[in-house]
């Protein structure tokens, strides 16, 4: 340690300043500590995953043992419960940890066991937003989605505080780690966080009311096949102040939903397979890198990864991207679809449009369809509840 530019004291060369007090979240704190707690696990034997470096794992010996950091909370497992104990033993010998015993919540997330699945919600956080908007009383609604706004049915129960409405959305957006399906209703009212209107509090509060009813939602994570498949779609020109699409895909593993995304793309598409076209560059790159977070986990996919799309132009860009005046201006990035196409790491198939399950990602829908892929995401029902 020495005295910091600006204060140093020449007649105590040697001295430094005392802290009295830390300043919590110094930047460069969480640097040091991750630091600190990882090479304290390569020490011990674990080994950083290639895809996700707060990944640590064991394996030696046919035992297995996979620890998830985030920040200070780890989650640890494995097919050894020995040597699960000896991990912990050794953490606390370093460190100042407590071991909670069995996950039922992680960092908000609440883990339900029901047979040989888990169950993970966030209905105590929801709840939470419901009583900071003081809507937990509020009527409930089967869909948050709403095809038309009208600026003379503004909401009158949030009323119109901006710096509430920042409150509430930032807090929505944590709750769609556990609600796919407010994904695109969230990502809409986040996009108009700056200056919010009269039909973006109407449209927060009527999720807040869909929030309301289905607070106990969640998703499920069940045992299945290793086989990854994804669902691409985008929304040509759909924004209507910058005329720029919307893209959205979603990923399962066997029958779990473990992956998805809602983002407005960051130019304008001039047609709707260019957009479609860029929606599966960015599913492509999410399945890129969970086929390597697979084999972190000793999960080798043999066959190419099934990702399907309602736009056949898209698909026949995708298999032969020609340059001509349509697709010329397209950015060259986006044409490494065809190379993983050619070694079989993606296989783009097409399906119908009522069957594209990343149809609830990029527009509002009626409740009928709306419900229907709710359902297909596996969004449901606490069976604890």
């Amino acid at each position: 340690m020495k005295q910091p530019k600006g204060f140093e004291e020449d007649a105590y060369p040697h001295y430094v300043c005392k802290l009295k007090k830390s300043i919590y979240r110094l930047k460069q704190s969480p640097r040091l500590w991750f630091q600190t707690l990882s090479d304290h696990l390569h020490n011990i034997g674990f080994i950083a995953g290639k895809a996700d470096t707060s990944l640590f794992i064991w394996n030696k010996d046919n035992v297995q043992l996979y620890m998830v950091i985030y920040i200070d909370d780890i989650l640890l497992t494995g097919n050894s419960s020995e040597m699960i104990n000896t991990t912990l033993e050794q953490l606390r010998n370093k460190f100042d940890m407590k071991h909670l015993g069995s996950a039922n919540s992680f960092l908000g997330i609440q883990i339900t066991r029901h047979h040989n699945s888990f169950f993970l919600s966030q209905s105590k956080y929801a709840i939470t937003i419901l009583e900071n908007a003081g809507m937990k009383t509020s009527k409930h609604l089967a869909n948050p989605s709403q095809t038309k706004l009208s600026d003379s049915q503004a909401s009158t129960v949030l009323g119109s505080d901006p710096m509430l409405y920042r409150h509430l959305v930032g807090a929505l957006q944590y709750l769609t780690l556990t609600r796919p399906d407010i994904s695109f209703v969230v990502n809409s009212l986040c996009q108009q966080m700056h200056n919010p209107m009269p039909t973006d509090f109407q449209l927060l509060q009527r999720l807040l009311r869909y929030v309301n009813a289905m607070f106990t939602f969640g998703l499920p994570i069940s045992q299945g096949t290793t086989e990854l498949q994804s669902f691409s779609d985008a929304d040509w020109a759909g924004d209507k102040n910058t005329r720029r699409s919307t893209s959205g895909y979603c990923t399962f593993l066997g029958n779990t939903l473990i992956s998805w995304s809602v983002k407005k793309q960051p130019t304008v598409a001039r047609s709707s397979t260019e957009a479609e076209y860029r929606s599966i560059a960015a599913a492509l790159t999410d399945i890129i890198w969970l086929r390597r977070l697979l084999l972190d986990f000793n999960i080798s996919l043999s066959s190419p990864t099934k990702l399907y799309c309602d736009s056949t132009s898209a698909i026949a860009l995708a298999n032969n991207p020609v340059f001509h005046a349509r697709t010329k201006h397209i950015e060259i990035d986006h044409h490494f679809i065809k190379d993983h196409i050619d070694t079989k790491t993606v296989n783009i198939l097409p399906i119908s449009t009522k069957d594209q399950v990343a149809d609830i990602f990029t527009k509002h829908l009626s409740t009928p369809r709306y419900q229907l892929l709710r359902d297909k995401l596996t969004v449901q029902l606490n069976p604890l509840a």
